[in-house]
């Protein structure tokens, strides 16, 4: 799997609490990406991770099972973060997600993505994202995969 430099994104006027909600994000998505399943399981279990994405259901297991599954449908999946942003207990990336090694860095493929995670107390709580396919086939492939509604947590 292809590690990302979380390090290029760290700012100096950042406190010791942000550097570690970030730290928590940057490895739950590292974790993820690296198909390590088990291990983020393992890890980030006992965190209550309510997800604002109609379409995954609530809960870590959930979340993991569902890139569990797109890992396999589309092995050369990628999150690649542009922008990391902190605002409190918020996490923000903005980052380009594609399905083929071909499309990184292609910005006229994929898909344009803001995750959002909320940290308290060391644990992600929440999590929200905002997903604009960039071409013809991406928006296909949201259109299939988003139509059901898999939790009740309301989008806001």
């Amino acid at each position: 799997m292809r590690k990302i430099d979380f390090k290029k994104f760290h700012q100096e006027h950042w406190s010791s609490e942000e550097m570690s909600k970030f730290e928590i994000v940057a490895g739950f998505v590292q974790g993820i990406l690296d198909h390590n399943f088990d291990q983020v399981i393992a890890k980030y279990k006992d965190h209550p991770y309510i997800q604002h994405n109609r379409s995954v259901p609530r809960g870590i297991e959930a979340i993991v099972n569902t890139n569990s599954a797109m890992a396999k449908r589309f092995p050369e999946f990628f999150l690649d973060p542009k922008h990391v942003y902190l605002d409190g207990d918020f996490v923000i990336f903005h980052s380009h997600v594609t399905l083929k090694a071909k499309h990184r860095g292609n910005d006229r493929k994929g898909l344009n993505v803001v995750d959002i995670w909320k940290i308290v107390d060391g644990k992600i709580v929440e999590h929200w994202d905002s997903i604009q396919p960039l071409d013809f086939m991406s928006r296909l492939f949201t259109l299939f995969t988003g139509g059901a509604i898999r939790n009740n947590d309301g989008v806001f």
